[in-house]
């Protein structure tokens, strides 16, 4: 049986034209999954290797939809190996896992995706590196100035004042107000 999986990184993304192209090659079930190429804990491709049968032909529109490092790609390779199945990359022809050839070939191309992703990644950091130079602050935004959250402690320190009251008045949370009372007597015994 011809059995597909497709991927996309993100929710946002659309698994429409590789599931079209799958069913168009034949696949008979198909997998679909929104998680990064990255983790190595996706449901759905877990799902399809534990249910691979001898025989099987497991059916990848691209390489990178499959795997982004060669370490992930030889552990599929090597499930599906032992389910004694086979796998095709989609216009890829003569890449099959059961013979040397398709092997190197595997190997070859894994080291590529991963070398791709590593550039991803080493350009997002520089990214982020340059946004920070310039001045960009990552993280969530600060909601209450810390001059509110100081008067607000100084409210709460009252003996005639609970935490929760003081929070309350200054309109923000009996947590933040904690928090903020926590890092600064942490400076203040530093």
């Amino acid at each position: 049986m011809k059995v597909g999986y497709a991927r996309v990184s993100t929710q946002g993304q659309d698994l429409e034209l590789q599931r079209q192209a799958l069913e168009a090659d034949g696949c008979e079930r198909i997998y679909l999954e929104k998680e990064s190429g990255a983790k190595r804990a996706r449901p759905e491709l877990n799902k399809m290797l534990e249910q691979l049968r001898p025989g099987d032909v497991v059916v990848v529109h691209k390489l990178d939809r499959l795997a982004r490092s060669l370490s992930d790609l030889l552990e599929i390779s090597d499930k599906s190996r032992t389910a004694k199945a086979e796998l095709r990359i989609m216009g890829s022809e003569g890449l099959d896992t059961t013979t040397d050839q398709g092997k190197l070939m595997f190997s070859i191309l894994g080291a590529f995706a991963e070398f791709e992703r590593s550039l991803i990644v080493a350009r997002t950091a520089r990214g982020r590196e340059a946004a920070m130079a310039r001045g960009v602050k990552f993280g969530p935004k600060v909601k209450h100035k810390p001059e509110k959250l100081a008067a607000a402690a100084e409210l709460a320190r009252r003996p005639d004042m609970s935490v929760t009251a003081a929070a309350r008045q200054f309109g923000c949370s009996r947590a933040t107000l904690y928090n903020y009372m926590q890092a600064n007597a942490q400076e203040a015994a530093q």
